[in-house]
């Protein structure tokens, strides 16, 4: 079988290799064709387009980029249209993926979405274009069933896809990694300023700005192979921190805490069980306009998902090296306030599913295509 599948970040590229390898164990003959990265290449994807050429944060900075996105949506059109997959798979990205969600419908292809579009968030009319256009929708949060109920559309809870990325991964020990990273014995924080350019460079100034502060810690930045090489050293050129390129996860399991710029990275900083600052500073119109449309109490999935504030949301104006500070020492000497955060991690793991969802979202994708 032909499988298109379409992401447009670093965690949808995970996810998508993810359930690749699934879909092989399932159809040894799969083919596949992919907007994604290098993940989704490895797992044997033909990549048509890279995540870093599509990745726009903000809404300024998407009218900004407005010619490449029509560009895009027009070519990946095409694309569908002479490569004839028998299914395409949508990784979130609403923006992009609903518009090919709706070419698609209409050209008889079959559209699986895997992991919703946070349409529960803002553009909740997005869900009557869905129901439309989508054959059948995955979801990966256990609120979005009670959402998509709400509009009596029937999808499927298949858990979380990154319970299996991180249970499954080789994990190197932490001796290990500081001496192959060239890193001292003193405890590390961790820094996850994101995977687009756009937010490396409004996020990591200010995270940056508290390494002297703590002299008896070392800071190490998670850093995304792909950028270019003078992508964090015009930020880190005098000062003293370590950049380490595509090791996250062995990163993170290394870390007494870790500042993190809010998206997926937010989930797998508190799987991985590491106490941290969620962080956020954009673009001010983008932001103002965000603040307008946007209906949820929180920015981080961790808080999403446990309906209440476990990990402390520093945004915008908050975002400064005083409340840095604060929080920081909370994460870092602060016994009760650790402990506290440990048990609402074990807790939020527990609402998170089971082991599976990459295997549970194949079956349900090759069920929607197999003959009979």
């Amino acid at each position: 079988m032909k499988y298109y599948l379409i992401s447009g970040e670093a965690s949808g590229d995970l996810h998508g290799a993810n359930l690749m390898k699934s879909l092989k164990n399932l159809d040894a003959g799969a083919e596949f064709r992919v907007w994604g990265g290098d993940r989704m290449k490895n797992e044997g994807g033909v990549l048509v387009k890279h995540y870093r050429d599509l990745a726009f944060m903000g809404f300024i900075e998407v009218l900004f980029n407005l010619r490449t996105v029509l560009k895009n949506i027009s070519f990946c059109k095409k694309d569908l249209l002479c490569h004839k997959p028998d299914v395409l798979i949508l990784i979130d990205y609403p923006g992009f993926n609903l518009r090919i969600a709706e070419f698609a419908h209409q050209q008889g292809i079959k559209v699986a979405y895997y992991i919703s579009p946070q349409i529960w968030a803002w553009k909740k009319s997005r869900v009557h274009l869905i129901k439309r256009v989508v054959d059948r929708m995955m979801v990966i949060l256990p609120f979005e069933s009670d959402f998509y109920k709400k509009y009596n559309f029937k999808v499927d809870f298949v858990g979380h896809p990154l319970l299996d990325a991180i249970h499954f991964e080789p994990v190197v020990d932490k001796k290990t990694f500081l001496s192959k990273h060239r890193l001292t014995d003193k405890p590390v924080i961790a820094l996850l300023p994101g995977s687009r350019k756009q937010e490396v460079s409004m996020m990591l100034s200010e995270m940056l700005k508290v390494i002297p502060f703590y002299p008896d810690h070392q800071f190490v930045i998670a850093g995304v192979g792909n950028f270019p090489d003078d992508a964090y050293a015009s930020f880190t050129h005098d000062k003293n921190v370590t950049v380490v390129f595509d090791e996250t996860h062995q990163l993170l399991r290394t870390a007494q805490a870790a500042l993190v710029t809010s998206g997926t990275a937010t989930l797998e900083t508190a799987l991985l069980g590491v106490p941290e600052v969620v962080c956020y500073k954009g673009n001010s119109l983008s932001y103002q306009i965000a603040r307008r449309v946007v209906d949820v109490k929180y920015i981080s999935l961790v808080n999403l998902i446990m309906d209440r504030e476990v990990v402390k949301e520093l945004i915008q104006g908050e975002l400064n090296t005083q409340n840095l500070r604060k929080q920081l020492d909370l994460l870092l000497f602060d016994h009760a306030y650790r402990s506290k955060l440990k048990a609402d991690y074990i807790e939020l793991v527990s609402k998170l599913g089971s082991l599976g969802a990459s295997d549970r979202a194949a079956n349900l994708i090759v069920s929607m295509i197999k003959p009979g």
